[in-house]
Order: structure tokens, then sequence, then C-alpha cells
């Protein structure tokens, strides 16, 4: 009998020892359920302004040179050196382009259909004289993939 009670005391200190490991991995986790998050957020708001593309800061519109021959989007006088516009300019801008950006992108996109017709045409037109046994230069040839 004494063989059954070391291996049920070892039994239990080993349930014990788990238990602790539960409860010490149990304030791990809530530890880092509640400092996780605030740290992911500051990293990504960290990564993203590094990755931020550096825009021009004077465009041509509304811009006039300053006495010191530095162009002023505000023409409150000139810029000092190392100044930033104000953030609010930035925002501005940055709309702005995107938004010439979101247009250029819809004229592409709208410009598609009538390329595509274009395009098959073009392809008919090809095939058509290749029935016809007519010389086609090699470069209107498809590559055969095997």
């Amino acid at each position: 009998m004494g063989h059954d009670e070391n291996e049920l005391e070892e039994r239990e200190e080993d349930v014990e020892k788990l238990e602790e490991d539960v409860n010490e991995m149990a304030q791990k986790i809530l530890d880092y359920r509640t400092t996780l998050p605030d740290q992911l957020k500051s990293a990504l708001a960290s990564s993203l302004v590094a990755q931020r593309p550096a825009f021009p800061t004077h465009l041509s519109h509304g811009s006039e040179p300053g006495p010191s021959g530095c162009t002023n989007p505000d023409a409150e006088g000139p810029i000092e050196l190392g100044r930033r516009p104000s953030l609010a300019q930035e925002d501005h801008d940055t709309a702005e382009k995107t938004r010439l950006l979101k247009q250029k992108i819809s004229s592409n996109a709208s410009a598609l259909p009538v390329l595509l017709k274009r395009m098959k045409e073009c392809i008919s037109r090809i095939e058509s004289r290749e029935s016809c046994n007519e010389f086609i230069p090699p470069v209107f040839k498809r590559k055969k993939t095997s």
C-alpha cells in the first residue's frame, strides 16, 4: 500500500503544479488581453506614419511666390525653413490628390469595355486572315503553350 500512497501523493503534487501553471497562464493571458490591444494600436500607428508617402506640400493651385522666392500656399508671407504646413492643409492636399486619383481610375475603368471590344475585333480579324492562308507577321502569331 505504501507504493500506491506515494503514487497518489505524486499525482496530487503534479495536479497542484499543473493548477499553478494554469493560474499563471491565465494571469498572463489576462495581462496580454489588457495591454496587447494598446501595444498593437501604437505599433500600427507608428508603422503607418513611417510608411506615409511624402507628398509635395506646395501645389500649383492657389500658391504664390513669397518675397523670399518660396511658394506660399497660405499667402501669409514667406515660409520659414523647416516649418511644415498645417495638418489641415496637408489633409486638404491629400484629399484633393485622392479625388484626382479616384477620377482617373474611374475614367480608366469606363474605357475598358471599349478597349476590350476593339481587342476582340482585332483578334477576330487576325484569325480570319489565318483562315485565308495569308501571310501573318510573326508578331501576331500566338505562342503555343504546352
